[in-house]
């Protein structure tokens, strides 16, 4: 059989393209902000993780463009060689006292820094334990690591201790969870999480990718918001959603982060942050600190779309954080909705299996501190709208 026969064979995506309902890379020609231009067309943002509107901060642009000027465009080597300005030995200390943490080292992207963290980290004859929702690179670290992966049910405590209860008492344990889901926009129960850590000996690491902006004092996460800092081993995130940048970190204690500073392998053999995006994720971390407001104002934004979202009788899925998912049921169902609110100019992402069950499809819509009452009715009415052409 010839290599590329699944090439030639895979016609999913052109029938879907067949039907016009293909969703995916729609061409941006402006800023992402609540109102964007795509394809010709205004379209009102509703499909982008920039939870804090700082992609268009002046303060955060003009810091990208004078380390540009400083730097020049890329570091061309691995923080291991050539690599490391002193930039991103700024952003690090930073990012660690923000994060109440000892350490913190940063990685070309999220995830890359789930793939380094966890390879490294979870050896041999360890077990990594994951909540069935986690991202997918949160998976993908699991393969690269020699380790061997279990899954959970999903926000489920006694699945998870019955997991815990199954492994080796002397094997190492580390608990993987995502602290905001991406899609369902839950936010994990970690309490009960490290109660069971300690019952059982494991470790915890918490993906924080869609918490860090969004929750705890002044948008520290989701440990923070539940008070277990100090509590949880490893905080991962990324730069690219409230910090407005590219990149990602983990935080944890000095020798955790030395380790694996000197192990994994995709941080090793990687190319370092761009001074650009160092310089943004740096200037966006600075803006948080100062305007703690704006988790504030996000939170109230993502109050205001779920009251207006079940006023005009739209079935959503509940939850405390700006991610706010619309049931639609069947795929195909969901991919015509889409389509069709595109066209009416309101931008959304469809979720589909095997993110989802076939029949609990989803629109997963998210917002920024930025967005304005007046563009969130304009938005919601239209959704309500297309909905009930689809007797939804």
């Amino acid at each position: 059989m010839d290599l590329f026969d699944k090439c030639e064979n895979y016609t999913f995506v052109n029938e879907l393209r067949q039907q016009n309902i293909y969703p995916y890379f729609h061409a941006l020609e402006t800023r992402q902000d609540i109102e964007v231009v795509m394809e010709g067309k205004r379209r009102i943002m509703l499909g982008s993780n920039n939870y804090l509107g700082l992609t268009v901060n002046d303060e955060v642009i003009k810091s990208g463009i004078a380390a540009m000027q400083k730097f020049g465009t890329g570091c061309s080597g691995s923080r291991f060689l050539n690599g490391t300005l002193t930039m991103h030995i700024e952003l690090e200390k930073e990012l660690a006292e923000f994060l109440n943490k000892e350490s913190v080292m940063t990685f070309s992207t999220g995830f890359q820094s789930n793939l380094g963290i966890i390879s490294a980290l979870v050896g041999k004859s360890d077990y990594a334990i994951c909540d069935r929702e986690n991202h997918a690179s949160i998976y993908d670290g699991c393969k690269l690591s020699y380790g061997k992966m279990l899954r959970y049910r999903h926000a489920d405590m006694d699945d998870l201790e019955q997991t815990l209860k199954n492994i080796p008492e002397n094997a190492g344990k580390l608990i993987i969870t995502d602290g905001v889901f991406s899609m369902g926009g839950d936010i994990a129960n970690l309490p009960a999480i490290i109660d069971l850590a300690k019952k059982y000996g494991a470790r915890v690491m918490v993906d924080d990718a869609h918490g860090l902006g969004v929750l705890g004092n002044g948008g520290r996460g989701t440990a923070d918001y539940y008070g277990l800092t100090d509590e949880v081993d490893v905080i991962m995130g990324t730069f690219s959603k409230s910090l407005a940048s590219l990149g990602g970190y983990m935080a944890a204690k000095d020798y955790v982060v030395d380790y694996v500073k000197h192990n994994a392998r995709p941080y090793i053999f990687s190319a370092s942050i761009t001074p650009a995006s160092c310089a943004t994720a740096l200037a966006a971390l600075r803006h948080l600190k100062a305007h703690p407001e704006l988790v504030t104002k996000l939170a109230d934004i993502s109050h205001y779309v779920r009251e207006g979202m079940l006023k005009r009788n739209i079935k959503i899925k509940m939850s405390s954080t700006p991610i706010v998912p619309i049931y639609t049921n069947d795929a195909h169902t969901t991919l015509k909705i889409g389509k069709t609110l595109y066209d009416e100019g309101v931008y959304v992402n469809p979720v589909l299996p095997p993110a989802t069950s076939p029949t609990e499809c989803l629109l997963r819509t998210s917002y920024m501190a930025s967005h304005t009452y007046d563009i969130l009715d304009e938005a919601m009415d239209i959704i309500k709208d297309v909905l009930n052409r689809y007797g939804i």
